[in-house]
């Protein structure tokens, strides 16, 4: 935990239950989900407290959500530690996530107008200039923000907030598979194909796009496992 404990903040937030509980949720999250901090590591509550200048209370609740989510494994009168990835868990995310990207990216097929293709467009050349392996955290913001703004085109906003909270162990597959060589130029390949699919109103050919990316990182997963044993739960 000290590599995590030693990054900066970007902002000093006051409300404990609010930006506070925030802000180091998504800190640990984000330190969860890139591999900064690994399996089976140990985190305790007053560090992160001190490291981000909070009371415990949104740390505690912090730790809470993130067990919740399938991050992290709270041990009663042991500790809290980073919990490894349950390939049942990306297979039930998987599902998931397939039936319902697959069904809003036809909806935004339907309902793509002129500036929704642009803004779509201006997120696909903002991800070419991050492809570089030490830029994997802007590369998988971008790849969110797309498939966020898919939704918003398709009228759809709230189904990927539910995605986003049950697809969590799933995204650490994805964040593992960027270390591949090309993986990054396949998922842009893949995300134009999708929005040439949405800018020609073609639904079927939009949602076979989707169905295509998304298993894309499903058919690696036993490969990604294979080479990322440490992560993964036996």
């Amino acid at each position: 935990m000290d590599a995590m404990t030693d990054s900066p903040t970007s902002s000093s937030p006051t409300d404990i239950r609010g930006p506070r509980l925030h802000g180091v949720y998504d800190a640990l999250r984000a330190a969860v989900l890139s591999g900064e901090i690994h399996p089976g590591e140990g985190i305790s509550e007053t560090r992160v407290a001190a490291r981000y200048g909070v009371s415990r209370t949104p740390v505690r609740e912090a730790f809470r959500r993130l067990a919740d989510e399938g991050f992290l494994r709270i041990v009663p009168q042991v500790g809290t530690f980073v919990a490894p990835i349950q390939l049942s868990a990306v297979s039930d995310s998987q599902f998931i996530r397939e039936t319902l990207e697959c069904r809003t990216v036809r909806l935004a097929a339907e309902r793509a107008e002129a500036a929704d293709v642009a803004s779509l467009t201006r997120l696909l050349d903002s991800h070419r200039t991050v492809m570089s392996p030490d830029r994997h955290s802007e590369f998988f913001a971008l790849d969110e923000a797309t498939h966020a703004e898919l939704a918003r085109i398709a009228g759809r906003p709230a189904v990927w907030d539910l995605l986003v909270a049950v697809k969590a162990q799933l995204d650490r597959v994805r964040f593992l598979s960027l270390h591949s060589e090309g993986w990054a130029a396949k998922i842009v390949g893949e995300h134009q194909c999708i929005v040439d699919r949405v800018a020609a109103r073609d639904p079927d050919g939009a949602e076979e796009a989707m169905r295509a990316h998304l298993r894309t990182v499903f058919a690696a997963v036993d490969e990604i496992a294979r080479t990322n044993s440490h992560f993964f739960e036996t």
